[in-house]
This record gives structure tokens, C-alpha cells and sequence, in this order.
């Protein structure tokens, strides 16, 4: 019949991934739950570099921290990041931190497209302040840690060649279609209906 949706038009219809994403930006900005998303709608699979640092080395990122030192885990992160770049394209969340180091910014806007998750102080700090799994923020005040580390990362994450800016009131899938339209935008998704 014309007209009439089958699974496989829909398939067909599904936006397509052209070449891998990544989501960098701060703790609570929420890279992981948006890639998660991301992944899901277009139907590739979503790979977290903190998640592939903590099953290769049996640690968590904080007893990481903790035992070797935030200059470690940074070059194990970068080591990562390159690893998870080769293959299929597929959605890929990196650490807060990652998106700072020169070399990580290179490999990442030559072999990806890369989106800034931007998030408001405010929004940050509902979303991470009673979580325990965040090394950085395990200071006697830290929200002023986070406050600082905003202040010194939002220069270096506007380096990013694309943006969305995260409001309060956006669900998960709200954010993740905003920048599903932002991707298609850019060329890295193609066949994406707004």
C-alpha cells in the first residue's frame, strides 16, 4: 500500500551515523546518558572512554586518581581515546578532562565530529553534587572546585567545532535530538528529519 511504514522503510528511513561522534564537556553535562541516546536512535554503538579505562585496569577512575595520580590516568586516556577511534563510527563519551590536552583535541577534530555538551554551573552541580565517584570534586568545598574547573575548561570545550547548550528543563532525549539536529547540520549524520 502507499504510503503504509514498514520496518524495513523505517530502517531505511533511520538517520546514519558518517562518521563518529564525541560528546567531551563537563562532569554532569551528560555526555554518557545523550550518547547512550545517540546510539540507540542511529543505531551504533556508544563507547565511554572512562568505562574502557576502568575495565582495562580493574580500578575505578577514582582509585586511579588515588594511586597513581591524575598525570597517569591522562595518558591512559589518550592512549583510549586513539584506540576507540579506529573502527566502525560509533558515539563516543570521554572524560571531563579529556578535551584539555592538546594532543587528545587534535586526534579528536581530525578523526571525529566533536560536540560540546555546554551546561550552566547550576545544572552541573545538580546533577554531581551528591555523587562520590568524582576524584576532582573530593575537596572540602567543591562546588567552588567546581565552579574553578568550569572557569578553566569552558575556554578549551568552545574549542570544540560544534555546541549545544544544555537547558535544565531538557529530558535526555530532548538534549540528544538537539544534537542529532546539530550533527545533520554538520554533515556527520545524514538522512536526519528535523
Amino acid at each position: 500500500m502507499m504510503g503504509e511504514t514498514t520496518p524495513q522503510s523505517r530502517e531505511a528511513e533511520a538517520p546514519k551515523l558518517k562518521r563518529t561522534v564525541v560528546l567531551v564537556g563537563m562532569m554532569g553535562a551528560g555526555k554518557t546518558a545523550v550518547g547512550r541516546a545517540l546510539a540507540t536512535r542511529l543505531g551504533v554503538e556508544m563507547r565511554d572512554s572512562d568505562a574502557e579505562i576502568v575495565a582495562s585496569s580493574q580500578l575505578t577512575i577514582a582509585e586511579i586518581f588515588d594511586r597513581y595520580g591524575e598525570p597517569f590516568f591522562r595518558e591512559k586516556e589518550s592512549a583510549v581515546i586513539a584506540r576507540l577511534l579506529e573502527g566502525e563510527p560509533c558515539i563516543l563519551s570521554t572524560g571531563g578532562g579529556a578535551w584539555m590536552s592538546e594532543g587528545n583535541r587534535a586526534l579528536l577534530t581530525k578523526r571525529a565530529a566533536v560536540l560540546w555538551l555546554e551546561a550552566d554551573l547550576e545544572l552541573l552541580w545538580s546533577r554531581v553534587r551528591h555523587k562520590t565517584t568524582r576524584p576532582l570534586l573530593r575537596t572540602s568545598a567543591p562546588k567552588a572546585t567546581l565552579t574553578a574547573l568550569l572557569a578553566e575548561r569552558a575556554p578549551v570545550y568552545a574549542l570544540a567545532p560544534l555546541s549545544v547548550h544544555v537547558q535544565p528543563d531538557w529530558s535526555i532525549e530532548d538534549t540528544a535530538e538537539r544534537v542529532l539536529a546539530e550533527l545533520a547540520r554538520a554533515g556527520a549524520v545524514e538522512g536526519y528529519r528535523e
